[in-house]
């Protein structure tokens, strides 16, 4: 099981289960190539209501078991019920996985406005608090946003619902990505005046190809720095370039979070080890 402490720079990564099964293979070898870095944990993401938690289950025991690194286990609100969390929960400890993140999740396509409306548990928070109910001893993280979550009305009330959820049961939280360190500093003093004191790992994706931006980045709601928008501007066109570009920017971000003391770095490389790699060669 897992132990984060603050003021114990930690470093950790993701990866999300392939769609077509015949391509887990591929996520395999992924991690062996980034269980020679060591990182604290992998965790393994997984849609919503559990529409790919047998793949995740599966890739996060390869990581606790096989590569021998500590898994954390997505787990969303959307779509779940009692029965399914317990048969989820049962299968992740079988697996010898002890660790997971609670997170709402967002409305499937295929769910209708009136399931979506009448879920179980409408928030993380309420995820968390039955977790906490069916096995105390697991390792629960959670998600945050520095840049305030995207249905929240001000960042006074994100950190009012994020304290709440924290209080539930959460042992270390995740920041959403951000391309801007300032932002999360100031998002950092936020949460300690409100007396949030677990853990906070800064989450970084580099953005190594332009479409990124009307992807990933759109969808998380960050904002994109002037000095970003220019790398994009200038080496958008050519693939080779943009991705130093982007893994320098990354690493750039990366070495003041370091001097500035933050509790860990993960990193969003979208399943791509050589990145990760260069990643924390440069740092």
């Amino acid at each position: 099981m897992l132990n984060i402490k603050k003021n114990e720079m930690g470093f950790s990564c993701e990866v999300f289960p392939p769609k077509r099964n015949d391509d887990i293979y591929e996520v395999y070898k992924t991690l062996d190539e980034l269980k020679l870095l060591k990182p604290d944990f992998i965790s393994v993401t997984y849609g919503a209501g559990g529409s790919n938690s047998k793949k995740t289950a599966t890739i996060a025991a390869y990581i606790q078991n096989i590569c021998e690194v500590e898994a954390i286990a997505h787990m969303t609100a959307v779509g779940m019920d009692e029965a399914t969390l317990r048969a989820i929960l049962f299968e992740l400890k079988k697996k010898g996985i002890n660790n997971v993140l609670a997170l709402r999740g967002d409305k499937p396509k295929a769910m209708l406005d009136e399931e979506f409306e009448n879920r179980i548990y409408r928030y993380a928070s309420d995820l968390i608090k039955e977790i906490r109910k069916q096995e105390k001893d697991m390792f629960v993280a959670a998600a945050c946003y520095p840049e305030i979550h995207p249905e929240s009305a001000n960042r006074k009330e994100d950190i009012e619902h994020l304290k709440y959820k924290v209080d539930q049961g959460v042992n270390c939280l995740i920041s959403q990505m951000f391309f801007d360190n300032n932002v999360f500093y100031s998002f950092l003093e936020d949460l300690r005046a409100a007396g949030i004191n677990v853990p906070v790992l800064a989450g970084i994706m580099p953005v190594t190809t332009a479409k990124q931006l009307g992807t990933s980045v759109q969808l998380s709601g960050s904002s994109v720095p002037n000095e970003l928008s220019s790398i994009i501007a200038k080496y958008g066109g050519d693939a080779d370039d943009m991705k130093k570009a982007g893994i320098d920017y990354a690493v750039g971000q990366i070495e003041d979070l370091k001097k500035n003391g933050v509790d860990g770095i993960h990193l969003y490389t979208m399943n791509k080890a050589d990145v990760t790699m260069a990643i924390y060669e440069a740092v």
